[in-house]
C-alpha cells in the first residue's frame, strides 16, 4: 500500500483499523511500514478520502497466504492480517501449534459424573416452591450403581426469562432492532442474523414487568410449548412461528434454508457452475458471489469475464449485498439489475451468465452480445442441473426456539439453605441442571442462567402466571453426599420407590 499525501487528511482511521499496526501518523499524515503491510486493504476500506493506493505486485520477499480470501502478502518475520500465519525461513507457518485434547483438558473442565446426568424424576407436574423458605415439592433419592443420587424438582416462576427464536430463511423480515408485536403490544425485538437464519428475541424481564407483560408471558409460553404464534415485525413482515415447523412469512410457507452465503455456494458448486456458464452470480443479502473473481472459480478454471456488479466488493469474488424482498433476500427483483456493466475488453460476445440464489429455487440465464448488452435466454440443461444440485443440498426451513432464563430465588432456596453453594455446585459440575429431563447449557459467570431447546422438552410443560412470569420445570441432580454438603433439605427427601409417579405415556 502507498499513501497519497495530497489526499490524506490525517483522520487516523487507517491507524485505528490496521490489523497488523502497519500504519502510523507522522506530521498529520498516514505513513505505512512496508515491512509489516500485508496488502489486506483494511485501510482502503477505512479511508473515507480515497488516500490509499493499492500496490499491484507482491513484494519480492513476501509470500502470498491462501488460507482465506484476503490473500495477504506476508513478509519475513511479519504476521498476516489474522495473526494466524507468519513467514519463517521462506515458509508460512501457523503461529499456534496444533493442540491435542490433553492440551486443553484443564480449560475445558470435567464433565459431571454419568450417575447425575439424568434426573431421577422430572419437574413436569411437580408443583411449585412457594414461599421460598420451604423445601422444593419433591426431593427424591435413588441408587445408581454404588452411588446414592438425589434429584430436587420444582416448577419455578421465572421473571428473568425469554425465548430466542431462530427462523431459517434468507427472506428479509425487518430491520435489526425492530420491534416484534402481537396485535399492538410489543413482545420482543429482531436481533442480528445467523447463518441463513433470522433471530428473534421474545420476552425478557423488562418486557415481562412492563405494560404488556401478560402478552409477553403468553408469547414466551406458547412458543416454548411449540404452539403457532402470529407476530408482526415493525415496518416489516407478518410471520407465524412454531418450533419444529416451517415459518410462514407474509402468508407464504418458506420451504428451503439457504445452503450458505453466495461465496459459500461458489465454493461448493464451482465445478458445476463452470460447466453451466462462463460466469455465475449467486445473489445473497450478505455476500453475493462472482465466480470469475472468486478463488473457487479460479480453482475450477473460470476465466475473467469483465462483469462488474453494483454491490461493493469485500474481497475478490465476494460482494456485500443489501436487504430487500428480491432474490436471495436482496433488493434485486430483476436479476439482471445486479450487473452494472460488462467490460468487453475482457468479456466476449456469446458469453453466458447464470444468476441464481443460495437456495437454487430461482435462476436465470443471459447472453452477452457484441455491444456488451446482456440479453435473457432460456436456462440450459447444465444450468438446470446446477440449480437442482443447490436446491437438493438445502435443508428444509424450520423454526426453532431456545428458552433462556435465570434460576434464582425460590428455585434455589427450595433446594438448599445455602443458595450460593448450589450455584457453585452447578458451575463445578457437581450438580446437574435439567429442564423437563432435557440437558441445558449453563452460561458461565454469576448465577444460574441456562438455555434449553424447547423441542427437547415435553410440549405443554411451560406455563405462565399473572405475576407476570413464565413457569419452567427445573431439576437439580447430584450425589447424596454433595446434597448434604450444600445444606440441602435432607429431612424432606424421599426414596424413589415411594413417590407417586405417573406411568402414562406422553411425547
Amino acid at each position: 500500500m502507498r499513501v497519497d499525501l495530497d489526499v490524506c487528511i490525517g483522520c487516523g482511521f487507517c491507524v485505528r483499523d490496521c490489523p497488523v499496526e502497519a500504519v502510523r501518523l507522522s506530521s498529520k499524515k498516514a505513513v505505512i511500514d512496508t515491512g509489516k503491510c500485508t496488502n489486506c486493504k483494511v485501510c482502503v476500506r477505512s479511508c473515507g478520502e480515497g488516500a490509499m493506493i493499492v500496490e499491484e505486485h507482491c513484494p519480492e520477499n513476501a509470500l502470498e497466504c491462501t488460507a482465506c480470501p484476503i490473500r495477504c502478502w506476508i513478509q519475513p518475520g511479519a504476521l498476516g492480517a489474522c495473526h494466524r500465519y507468519t513467514q519463517t525461513e521462506g515458509c508460512l507457518e501457523r503461529t499456534t501449534p496444533l493442540h491435542s485434547f490433553e492440551d486443553v483438558r484443564e480449560i475445558v473442565g470435567p464433565e459431571p459424573r454419568w450417575e447425575i446426568m439424568e434426573p431421577v424424576i422430572t419437574a413436569i407436574g411437580s408443583g411449585t416452591t412457594y414461599p421460598c423458605c420451604k423445601p422444593a415439592p419433591h426431593i427424591v433419592s435413588d441408587q445408581r450403581g454404588d452411588i446414592d443420587v438425589v434429584t430436587v424438582v420444582t416448577e419455578v416462576p421465572l421473571s428473568y426469562s425469554s425465548v430466542i427464536v431462530k427462523v431459517d430463511t434468507d427472506i428479509g423480515i425487518g430491520e435489526e432492532g425492530a420491534g416484534i408485536f402481537i396485535g399492538k403490544r410489543q413482545v420482543g425485538m429482531v436481533e442480528t442474523e445467523q447463518y441463513g437464519s433470522k433471530m428473534l428475541h421474545v420476552g425478557g424481564v423488562n418486557r415481562l414487568t412492563g405494560e404488556h407483560g401478560f402478552a409477553v408471558a403468553r408469547a414466551i409460553t406458547d412458543i416454548a410449548n411449540r404452539k403457532p404464534v402470529k407476530l408482526k415485525i415493525e415496518n416489516g413482515s407478518r410471520i407465524t412461528v412454531q418450533a419444529g415447523k416451517p415459518p410462514v412469512i407474509d402468508g407464504t410457507r418458506v420451504a428451503k434454508m439457504r445452503v450458505g452465503c453466495g461465496s459459500a455456494a461458489l465454493g461448493i458448486f464451482a465445478p458445476l457452475f463452470k460447466e453451466a456458464a462462463d460466469e455465475v452470480i449467486v445473489l445473497d443479502a450478505h455476500v453475493t458471489g462472482l465466480m470469475s473473481e472468486h478463488v473457487a472459480g479460479s480453482y475450477a478454471g473460470a476465466r475473467p469475464t469483465g462483469v462488474n456488479l453494483i454491490f461493493s466488493q469485500s474481497t475478490p469474488g465476494r460482494y456485500f449485498g443489501d436487504h430487500g424482498e428480491g432474490w436471495g433476500g436482496t433488493s434485486i427483483t430483476d436479476p439482471v439489475d445486479i450487473i452494472e456493466s460488462v467490460d468487453m475488453n475482457i468479456g466476449w460476445a456469446g458469453m453466458k451468465i447464470l444468476i441464481t440464489e443460495t437456495t437454487g429455487q430461482n435462476g436465470a440465464m443471459f447472453l452477452v452480445e457484441e455491444s456488451g448488452i446482456v440479453r435473457k435466454i432460456p436456462l440450459t440443461g447444465k444450468a438446470k442441473e446446477a440449480l437442482e444440485a443447490i436446491e437438493s443440498s438445502c435443508e428444509p426451513s424450520l423454526v426453532s426456539a431456545i428458552y433462556t432464563a435465570g434460576s434464582g430465588g425460590s428455585a434455589r432456596a427450595g433446594v438448599t439453605r445455602f443458595p450460593i453453594r448450589l450455584t457453585q455446585a452447578v458451575h463445578a459440575g457437581k450438580a446437574h441442571l435439567t429442564v423437563g429431563g432435557s440437558p441445558v447449557f449453563v452460561m458461565p459467570g454469576g448465577g444460574i442462567s441456562f438455555m434449553v431447546d424447547v423441542e427437547r422438552v415435553k410440549a405443554g410443560s411451560f406455563y405462565w402466571t399473572p405475576t407476570p412470569a413464565t413457569i419452567c420445570p427445573v431439576e437439580y441432580t447430584m450425589e447424596k453426599g454433595e446434597y448434604e454438603r450444600i445444606g440441602g433439605h435432607v429431612a424432606a427427601m424421599k426414596p424413589f420407590n415411594v413417590v407417586n409417579i405417573s406411568t402414562r405415556s406422553g411425547g
